[in-house]
């Protein structure tokens, strides 16, 4: 490392964050209870700013009460799901605090589903009220009359949440409890639909004291995030401010040309760089901007070891990496500079670990095996995937949750990231099902068998790739493909390499060997939809 190689990021004491637990007694870590607290404690403080909108902590608080009590005399209770369908916009926070507020879960769903994947998401949810930006209404409409739409509908327009309803029959105010579900959140499977991963009030509470302690954040820092806020990352940023007095600022979308600008007007301190977003940044002309910022540390999970040394040569800014996920938490992080760039780091007080082989039994240090987690804080893990017991089972067996992810644990305690055990990959920040990809190409005429896997990206993480078989006789160009997919899945799961097959690398059973196809990589006669200047529809 050069001279000014900052230090280790990691704080020297952990005191301001154990004084934060004990401030809040474990039936105390509820939103409604640490909105209220905390506006007690700050009052005019600066807390949410988004788009033209700055609520303070005790406005933010009265937002979060009046809309709990708009949701409840529109008769949403303790419990009902409140399909929330925006961008970032101060109308998702809204819809979030009030439903977390009087006990509802918000269900946030990614602005990118279409097709099955939003269908999906209807049944298992089984909401009473979506609120639904305009731009996304398109998305509902597609779904056809067998949709299993909820009762209530609010759209979202340029004037804000449009509320309607009954208010004949007004929900019960109930007291809300740490292990009551806050949130839905749907994390892409990997051999079946999306889960619904129920995640309850003190497992926010967690999230926002984890990530605060692994980033070192302090009284008075100003968050500043891009991510999209219907995923954890965005959520447990808007915890973090909340639990040490910091400002949440929310950007409406990442955009490389003006990051820097966004971030010294806003004065931040912290912000969130995900996967691609730090090579995004570093592959553009350097400017006199790039170190105008205050920023002293961000979140860099996925950055490649590499390109976390050149990122902080240029923007001045060290990124701390981990690990997270949905179910669990922000339980490893690894500071920059670090004696393993590029590792998970060491596991962080809050839960155990596992490495462990097929059979649940542990593996010795240096050997590759499944990580098993198991939280020693009361409803700081997810407690299951909604509506869908056989996969909780499956998930948590023997009492640790089953990350599905290999990895190896150093003699020096430092755990190392393999591979996924299954076929989920992770492009551009999001994850891909490859399964739900699959069923999306297997409705078109022509094809007669597929297999989707990941392939490396220049940008790190993930690309996606499909090998596709051709019924007899049928031909399909790959642009065709592209265009027939891109009415049917998000944007971010359009395979980028098409790869036509004579016949599939099978097993002894038939199944389709995608570890044949996933080590061959990207190979000569692919399709790369790069190369065609054609852009997917968003």
């Amino acid at each position: 490392m050069s001279a000014d190689t900052p230090p280790v990021t990691h704080p020297a004491c952990h005191d301001r964050y154990d004084d934060v637990v004990d401030g809040f007694a474990p039936q105390d870590r509820t939103l409604r209870t640490m909105l209220q607290r905390q506006a007690d404690r700050y009052g005019d403080r600066p807390f949410v700013t988004c788009g033209g909108v700055s609520w303070t902590f005790a406005r933010t608080a009265e937002v979060a009460r009046d809309w709990g009590a708009r949701l409840g005399a529109a008769g949403i209770g303790a419990g009902d799901r409140v399909l929330i369908h925006c961008s970032n916009r101060a109308e998702f926070l809204q819809a979030y605090l009030g439903a977390t507020w009087i006990g509802a879960i918000a269900t946030p769903v990614n602005t990118a589903f279409r097709g099955a994947q939003l269908a999906h998401v209807l049944a298992n949810a089984g909401p009473k009220l979506l609120i639904v930006e305009e731009q996304f209404q398109h998305a509902y409409d597609d779904l056809g009359a067998d949709a299993q739409l909820p009762p209530l509908l609010w759209p979202v327009t340029a004037d804000g949440i449009q509320t309607s309803g009954s208010t004949a029959h007004p929900a019960d105010i109930v007291a809300v409890q740490p292990g009551d579900t806050a949130a839905i959140l749907y994390t892409s499977g990997t051999t079946g639909p999306s889960k619904g991963v129920c995640c309850p009030q003190a497992q926010f509470f967690w999230w926002g004291i984890y990530s605060a302690r692994a980033l070192g954040v302090r009284e008075g820092d100003v968050l500043m995030t891009a991510l999209p806020v219907f995923h954890t990352n965005a959520l447990n940023a808007f915890y973090q401010a909340l639990l040490m007095g910091c400002e949440y600022v929310l950007l409406p979308k990442f955009s490389a040309s003006g990051y820097w600008t966004s971030a010294v007007e806003c004065r931040a301190t912290v912000t969130y760089l995900l996967g691609a977003m730090a090579a995004i940044l570093m592959a553009q002309p350097e400017r006199p901007g790039d170190r105008k910022h205050v920023i002293r540390t961000a979140l860099g999970g996925g950055v490649p070891a590499r390109d976390q040394e050149t990122f902080f040569h240029r923007f001045g800014i060290p990124l701390v990496d981990g690990y997270a996920s949905t179910e669990s938490n922000f339980l490893f992080y690894n500071p920059y500079p670090s004696p393993r760039p590029g590792s998970m780091g060491k596991l962080a007080k809050g839960a155990h670990a596992m490495v462990a082989d097929e059979h649940d039994m542990p593996v010795p240090d240096g050997t590759a095996g499944e990580l098993l987690l198991r939280p020693t804080e009361p409803h700081s893990f997810a407690s299951g995937y909604f509506g869908m017991p056989e996969k909780t089972v499956e998930a948590w067996a023997n009492l640790w949750f089953h990350t599905g992810d290999r990895v190896v644990r150093n003699p020096d305690g430092y755990f190392s990231f393999i591979d996924r055990m299954k076929d989920a990959i992770r492009r551009r920040g999001e994850n891909v099902s490859s399964w739900e990809v699959e069923q999306a190409i297997m409705t078109h005429d022509a094809i007669e068998a597929c297999a989707v896997y990941p392939v490396p990206s220049e940008l790190g993480e993930d690309e996606v790739a499909t090998a596709i078989q051709l019924k007899e006789g049928q031909t399909l160009a790959p642009l065709d493909l592209i265009q027939y997919l891109e009415t049917r899945l998000a944007h971010f799961a359009v395979p980028r390499y098409v790869r036509q097959m004579q016949a599939m690398p099978l097993t002894e059973n038939g199944k389709i060997k995608k570890v044949v196809l996933r080590e061959e990589g990207i190979v000569p006669d692919m399709w790369d939809l790069e190369t065609t200047g054609y852009k997917v529809k968003r």
